[in-house]
């Protein structure tokens, strides 16, 4: 049984869902909303309480001003809020790509509240040799974006990411959903490259917080994630907190694709 709920914050209204018992587990993306989840949360529900929700601005997640951006900060401030409206002190967090990210933040501005980050994916473009240069092709997207639109935003964030965008392409590379999008899709894809890219692709993780603090701190790489430049983000964190990677299902959508695997795999992990 899933339950659907909502939350005031600061700015935005978010909406949320809670499935299953046991101990609390959230998964979270961004801009990947719960709906991107909801296999893996069924997946994990018979033996969690399993949270998953839409980060402000996407899908049910509605802003008092539309035009604000996504920071790493602000959404780490909603899944504190999101911990409060659970009367929960503390949860076992996966997020993946974004979400990773916002995790990350959610360790530095509020100690205590995360057992285990598990981390899959974060696109930390700032940690790479070749930082100046990633950073200026994010900017060349979002500079796509207003200048040609959605679609050829997504094709020059996928390209550069690693994807292979040719002809029989995966169906579960980021970007949108195969066939026509929805007005929901396109709201949501323009978001992202408007109002969130650039602040969580070139957030700074403050290495001192993830290493000294009680949260226990995992990094998650797909099996078939080594084309990506977010294994190399993944990697390079891994190197700055001392921590080697662990291996996860699939590549940077695995718990998309293999939902089941992918739930065993983070049952394992947990476990430690």
């Amino acid at each position: 049984m899933t339950t659907t709920r909502t939350l005031d914050v600061p700015g935005a209204r978010l909406r949320y869902e809670v499935r299953g018992s046991g101990p609390l587990l959230l998964l979270m993306g961004s801009p990947m909303d719960a709906a991107a989840f909801a296999p893996l949360a069924e997946a994990l529900a018979g033996d969690h309480t399993v949270v998953t929700h839409d980060p402000r601005g996407i899908s049910g997640s509605v802003l008092d001003d539309p035009e604000q951006d996504s920071t790493p900060e602000l959404r780490a401030d909603d899944v504190s809020a999101l911990l409060d409206a659970l009367e929960a002190d503390s949860a076992d967090v996966l997020g993946s790509s974004g979400g990773a990210v916002t995790g990350l933040a959610l360790i530095a501005r509020h100690p205590g509240r995360v057992r285990t980050l598990v981390a899959h994916e974060p696109p930390l473009l700032e940690l790479l040799p070749d930082a100046a240069e990633q950073r200026a092709a994010a900017e060349d997207i979002v500079a796509t974006f207003h200048r040609e639109g959605v679609a050829a935003a997504w094709g020059r964030f996928m390209g550069n990411a690693g994807f292979d965008t040719g002809p029989g392409a995966a169906e579960d590379a980021p970007g949108p959903p195969p066939g026509e999008p929805s007005e929901q899709d396109l709201a949501n894809s323009a978001r992202f490259f408007a109002h969130e890219l650039l602040h969580t692709s070139l957030y700074i993780p403050d290495l001192a917080a993830l290493t000294a603090g009680p949260t226990r701190v995992v990094i998650g790489i797909g099996a078939t994630s080594a084309g990506l430049i977010t294994a190399r983000t993944s990697r390079a964190l891994s190197e700055r907190i001392g921590t080697p990677p662990v291996e996860f299902p699939g590549d940077h959508g695995g718990f998309t694709d293999q939902p089941k695997e992918f739930a065993e795999r983070l049952r394992e992990v947990l476990k430690g």
